[in-house]
């Protein structure tokens, strides 16, 4: 594993929240996550499961097109790419599982819900890992609900979200450098390595963050 700090030494616990946060409220040509669940619900005549099956696909497809273009080039531009590989995956990544927990009646402006948006993404996996060493008291969901928001569950979440990323990417390229000498070769396997573990987060948030009794949406209806 290499040192996180000297391969995206810009990504820290700080700039963790604040991608979660962008992510949310929305940022260039990405419109807030409340607002894509709304969106979604509508296209899908209010059904819930249906409008959280489109939120992972457009999702996915957005992961796949960034992993496409920061796994273009070859070896040489491996180095200058992979943190914007990163940092873009946290983003698409952040605000697929907030859509989905908005969906699902969640307060997006709830500390506790950030965190639990970050849990998510670290995946199942890593996840029970942590649950087991007692890093975290229990999933996603578990998160959410705490009876209170925990300061320092901040820095834990974010250490090793920033950690799981980096990792992710890093593996992922590891494994593409046989194929970067042909042309395009490199783009289409990121593409695939990053839709793929989209589309595995966005199915644990959507098996994870259960419906709350009463939705910010059907407060709104």
């Amino acid at each position: 594993m290499p040192d996180v700090h000297r391969i995206a030494p810009d990504l820290n616990a700080n700039v963790v929240h604040q991608t979660v946060i962008r992510a949310i409220q929305g940022v260039g040509p990405l419109s807030p996550a409340a607002a894509a669940a709304e969106k979604a619900l509508q296209e899908q005549g209010g059904d819930v499961d249906r409008a959280i099956h489109e939120v992972i696909e457009a999702h996915t497809r957005l992961s796949a097109a960034q992993g496409f273009a920061t796994n273009l080039g070859g070896l040489v531009a491996m180095a200058a790419t992979l943190p914007v590989n990163v940092t873009g995956l946290a983003l698409i990544q952040c605000r697929m599982v907030a859509t989905i927990a908005h969906l699902r009646g969640y307060d997006l402006a709830e500390p506790r819900v950030r965190n639990a948006v970050l849990v998510t993404v670290l995946g199942e996996d890593t996840v029970r890992s942590l649950v087991k060493s007692k890093k975290l008291a229990g999933g996603p969901m578990t998160v959410a609900t705490a009876p209170a928001h925990d300061p320092k569950l901040d820095k834990i979440v974010a250490a090793e979200v920033t950690s799981v990323l980096i990792t992710r990417v890093v593996g992922k390229r590891a494994g593409s450098a046989f194929v970067r000498r042909i042309p395009l070769a490199g783009g289409v396997w990121g593409a695939s390595a990053d839709a793929f573990s989209t589309w595995q987060i966005g199915r644990y948030a959507g098996r994870e963050l259960r419906q709350r009794p009463v939705t910010q949406l059907a407060k709104r209806a």
